[in-house]
Formats: C-alpha cells, sequence, structure tokens
C-alpha cells in the first residue's frame, strides 16, 4: 500500500506562531512577506522631507523677510540669496518689456536673425475690429512683454507681411528660436479662444519651451483680476451694454 502524504494542519501561513517558524525552517510553507509598513512609512517621511523642503519655493522676497522668526535664519538667508541670483539671472537677460510693431522689409533682422540671440513671438493681426481673438492677444502680448522682458514680442498686421494672407487665419502666432521658425498656431484654438487668459497664454509659452518649469514668475494671479483687466484694455464695459439696452427700452416706449 503506497504511502499517504502526510497532511500538515496549517490555520494561517502569515501568522507568527512557533508552529509556522518550523514550518518554514523546513520550508514546507513559504517565507513570510515583507512587511510594507515599513516601506509606506518611509514613503510619508519622505513626502513630508521634500514637502519642508520646498516650503519657501514661489515665495517672493518680501514673503520671505515675513517669515524671518519662523524659519531657522541661516537657512533663510541661503533661500533669499538663491532668489536674489534668480531675479539678477532674469534681469540680466531682460531687453524688451514691450511689444515692437514691425514693418515686412525688417522681418529678417527683427525675427529672424534677433530670434539667434533670443526667442521672439510674433503676432500676425487682424485689421477688423470685429476680430475679437486678435485684439486679444494684442493685449495679451502686451501683459507678457511686460512680465517676459527676455523675449520679444512683435507684431504686424498679417496681410501685410504675407500678401493675400487670409483674414479667417488672424490671430497667427509664429515662434522663432535659434533663427528658425519653430512654431506656428492660427487662432487660438490651442489655447481657449477667445476666452484664453494670460495663465493659459502663459502655459503654452511653457510648452513651447519659451519659458521654464519653475519660473518664479508663473505665479498666476486670480483670474478675475485677469479678465477685468483684458476686458477694460478692449473697451468692452458691460456698463455701455447696459446703456444701450435703457436707450433702446426707452425708444420701444416711443414707438
Amino acid at each position: 500500500m503506497p504511502d499517504m502524504p502526510v497532511q500538515v494542519p496549517v490555520d494561517d501561513p502569515n501568522a507568527d506562531t512557533e508552529w509556522n517558524d518550523i514550518l518554514r525552517k523546513h520550508k514546507i510553507i513559504p517565507e513570510k512577506p515583507p512587511s510594507p509598513t515599513p516601506m509606506i512609512e518611509a514613503a510619508l517621511e519622505e513626502v513630508r522631507r521634500l514637502a519642508h523642503e520646498n516650503r519657501l519655493e514661489g515665495k517672493e522676497l518680501d514673503e520671505l523677510e515675513e517669515l524671518e522668526d519662523e524659519e531657522d535664519e541661516e537657512f533663510l538667508e541661503l533661500y533669499q540669496r538663491k532668489r536674489m541670483q534668480e531675479i539678477n539671472a532674469l534681469a540680466s537677460k531682460a531687453r524688451h518689456g514691450k511689444v515692437y510693431p514691425i514693418a515686412k522689409p525688417d522681418y529678417s533682422r527683427e525675427i529672424t536673425e534677433a530670434s539667434k540671440e533670443f526667442p521672439v513671438l510674433l503676432h500676425l493681426s487682424s485689421q477688423s475690429h470685429g476680430n475679437v481673438e486678435s485684439r486679444l492677444l494684442s493685449e495679451l502680448f502686451r501683459q507678457a512683454a511686460q512680465k517676459f522682458p527676455e523675449i520679444k514680442f512683435c507684431e504686424i498686421v498679417g496681410n501685410m507681411c504675407i500678401e493675400n494672407y487670409p483674414e479667417r487665419n488672424c490671430p497667427t502666432i509664429l515662434v522663432y528660436k535659434d533663427g528658425d521658425l519653430a512654431k506656428n498656431l492660427i487662432r487660438l484654438d490651442e489655447m481657449k479662444g477667445a476666452d484664453t487668459r494670460l495663465p493659459d497664454f502663459e502655459k503654452w509659452m511653457l510648452q513651447q519651451g519659451m519659458l521654464k518649469e519653475g519660473d518664479m514668475r508663473l505665479r498666476n494671479r486670480e483670474e478675475e483680476e485677469e479678465r477685468k483687466e483684458i476686458t477694460n484694455a478692449m473697451g468692452i464695459k458691460s456698463a455701455n451694454n447696459n446703456k444701450a439696452r435703457v436707450d433702446d427700452d426707452e425708444d420701444s416706449d416711443w414707438d
């Protein structure tokens, strides 16, 4: 009669019992898997460490000064020095700060050749006052030029730059880097169309490599402030609309 296999009673192979230790020693049951708790705790500790180290990221110099009583003096001084180095590095590249209107004969010098020294963004704009996106982009160019003076922002009417350039393609953005056309964008659909705001434009510039991740200037203002500034600059005021409606109502009373 053949030998029957011995049935070893095992209640819970992962339990820490003397019996299970004997079974593991004789390789009857596998070794107990390591507890994930230490790994989880280590990961949480790393998250806390990084959060503490980066707690000052994005703060302006005046905000850093307000933390003098809360932070280690030596660490704060080191961080302030780092911030000043970043500010000085940006200042050394600041050569522009405004939008340059250009003419077709100046294109090669002002755009292509200039892009060998610094990035250039060109707006092929519309002549039509009714082209809301083109007017919007002109205002976004103005804001961005002041905020990022190391980039050269230029503008020219589309059909004055390219003969018979279609009005439907305006606004068009041309991105020049290192003497070459690196990107072109027809209208603002790649952003948010007529609802595009400065943070959206900054995000797009970041994607094109015009800006760098971690740039301290990318701390966005409240969207409502951006909306009011652009709306006022474009001359679209709700008060005018309300007045128009009142005038229409008064006219209708006399009909």
